[in-house]
């Protein structure tokens, strides 16, 4: 454990809706939006079509269940406080593909990381290296909101095969020396601590997050500095999340590829991006109670939410909202 700094999750809400694991879990408006995923960890069990809300100000939860889409293993991003689910009226918008479009198939288990309102950057899927060419390739995915129209183009980018990882945009200053660009910075999802660097965008392309985080920020850096980096992403981890707070990226659960028992994890990492090269930082605790895998955490008013996600068992789903306290 770290010198005297001590993290936990602590509970703030529980409801049957929020059960659920490999789900989206979207801040829209002050409010958390789950949408999808599975209830259990049999393959023929259909993944969930169901949307739930938690709104942290109010403590009220809400529930529909869309009966179009089922998704799991997905990835969701808001545009502009936008999405294809029309928060107002609580309906799914139709949005054509444009004949230009050279979607990539079978996506399951890839990132799909926000550049701006207009274009989003997808990367991986599931299967094994001789499924994914040995590589993992790289889409663009554009999109107008005005004409309700996208289309995806695969780009000359590659990266290590991967699913279940993480991927941030972050100045690539940290590999490059230079603070005029972005790049998207690719870890986890499998049996490797390498982390790929994908793409180059000027700054003032991309959107950064602005949520505010100031308290979480200083009590981040209180909690890096009671121990020593060990300079390198986690290894062999999938399936885990990952979330950018100021200048750090936290990175939690998952599962450890290595292990064919006991592999669910319930470990924090920190990435202080401030660093030269990036410095990771683990805390570990040995409390089984907060394992997860297939869960999602996410930044909002200044708290890290901890939503759903499989337990310590790896079967069932966790009804609990928990956000991140330190002691």
């Amino acid at each position: 454990m770290s010198g005297g700094v001590l993290w936990t999750w602590t509970p703030v809400a529980e409801d049957p809706q929020f059960a659920r694991a490999y789900h989206t879990c979207t801040p829209i408006r002050g409010k958390l939006y789950l949408y999808g995923g599975v209830k259990s960890s049999d393959p023929k069990e259909p993944p969930l079509d169901s949307i739930a809300t938690f709104d942290p100000e109010n403590m009220a939860q809400s529930g529909t269940h869309g009966g179009l889409f089922r998704r799991s293993h997905h990835d969701a991003v808001a545009l502009s406080d936008k999405w294809l689910y029309d928060t107002e009226t609580e309906q799914w918008a139709s949005w054509a593909e444009e004949q230009r479009s050279h979607p990539p198939a079978g996506l399951s288990s890839h990132t799909c990381t926000k550049i701006s309102d207009h274009e989003l950057c997808v990367v991986g899927r599931e299967g094994g290296l001789r499924t994914q060419r040995r590589y993992a390739s790289v889409y663009t995915l554009r999109v107008n909101a005005s004409a309700k129209t996208y289309r995806y183009r695969e780009e000359e980018w590659r990266t290590a095969s991967r699913s279940g990882h993480s991927a941030v945009l972050l100045q690539s200053d940290i590999a490059h020396g230079t603070r005029d660009n972005c790049s998207l910075y690719v870890f986890g999802g499998r049996e490797s601590s390498a982390v790929d660097l994908v793409g180059s965008w000027k700054a003032g392309r991309t959107q950064e997050n602005t949520a505010p985080s100031s308290r979480l920020v200083e009590q981040l850096c209180q909690l890096v500095a009671s121990v020593k980096a060990v300079h390198e992403a986690p290894k062999n981890l999938r399936h885990h999340s990952c979330s950018a707070i100021g200048p750090f990226l936290v990175v939690f659960g998952g599962e450890t590829l290595s292990k064919s028992r006991d592999a669910i994890c319930n470990e924090l990492y920190v990435c202080d991006t401030r660093c030269t090269p990036m410095s990771w930082f683990r805390f570990p605790r040995s409390d089984p109670l907060h394992k997860r895998v297939g869960h999602r955490t996410v930044l909002l008013n200044d708290r890290l939410y901890l939503v759903g996600g499989f337990g310590v068992d790896g079967r069932t789903p966790c009804p609990e909202i928990s956000v991140l306290d330190f002691l």
